[in-house]
């Protein structure tokens, strides 16, 4: 009881000096969300200018995916783990955020162009909201039309039903972006079986040691995954990977 005595004092003391600081309320802000009438054209415009930025920046994860480098870099990063044979590592989110910032690094060169072209003009009132949104995406269309096979892109003319373009600019980018992603997928596959070679050899060699010495029973994969290991060490494996994915772009 004696030592809590110290304790019930000082817990009195607090409540007394720290009233007046309770009386005093503290201040709130309050938000207001609410339509109200358009007094000029220009109003309506920049509310829906708003409305579409609001509506690309909700579309920016698939944008971000589906129209630059990263489709191919996270899928050969994906087969370099799986013919490593090692689960989860590295984990889903260091592969991811590697893919992000070597998308970043390939793209940099389009993303300058379309802040110099696009977005400082804009944000300087020399050009229109859609003379803005004609110059962000031309860069960003010819990177897909570089990396994009020319069968693909003819299979989704083909589907659309339009008539044949006889220049890149006929093509609308609703049937370009299709064409670049499958595009994006077969080069990210045809890598990913380049990798697959040397670590299957590794399987096969371990399988065959272990059969020939009758240890049926010793899983080849638990054997073989530190030989895989020590190839991928010993010739700088990630620093082959990743040279290999820039320089192909």
């Amino acid at each position: 009881m004696k030592n809590r005595l110290p304790v019930l004092f000082a817990c009195l003391l607090f409540l007394i000096f720290a009233k007046e600081g309770w009386a005093a309320p503290l201040p709130f802000p309050s938000f207001e969300v609410g339509v109200e009438t358009a007094e000029t054209p220009e109003e309506v415009v920049v509310s829906l200018q708003l409305l579409a930025l609001l509506t690309i920046l909700s579309l920016a994860p698939a944008i971000l995916i589906l129209t630059t480098s990263f489709t191919r870099i996270i899928v050969v990063l994906s087969f370099v783990r799986n013919a490593l044979a090692t689960q989860q590592m590295p984990p889903n989110q260091v592969l991811i955020g590697l893919a992000l910032f070597l998308t970043f690094f390939i793209m940099a060169p389009v993303w300058v162009d379309i802040n110099e072209n696009a977005l400082q003009p804009y944000l300087a009132d020399e050009i229109t909201f859609e003379e803005a949104g004609r110059a962000a995406i031309a860069p960003v269309r010819e990177f897909m039309f570089k990396h994009t096979r020319t069968n693909d892109l003819a299979l989704f003319v083909n589907l659309s039903g339009m008539e044949r373009p006889l220049v890149k600019g006929d093509i609308p980018t609703y049937v370009l972006i299709p064409a670049f992603v499958i595009s994006e997928l077969k080069t990210a596959f045809q890598i990913g079986f380049l990798i697959y070679i040397p670590f299957i050899i590794i399987d096969m060699v371990v399988a065959s040691v272990l059969m020939s010495m009758g240890m049926l029973m010793v899983p080849p994969m638990m054997i073989s995954l530190p030989f895989k290991l020590l190839l991928f060490v010993l010739v700088d494996g990630w620093h082959l990977v990743v040279e290999s994915l820039v320089l192909s772009f």
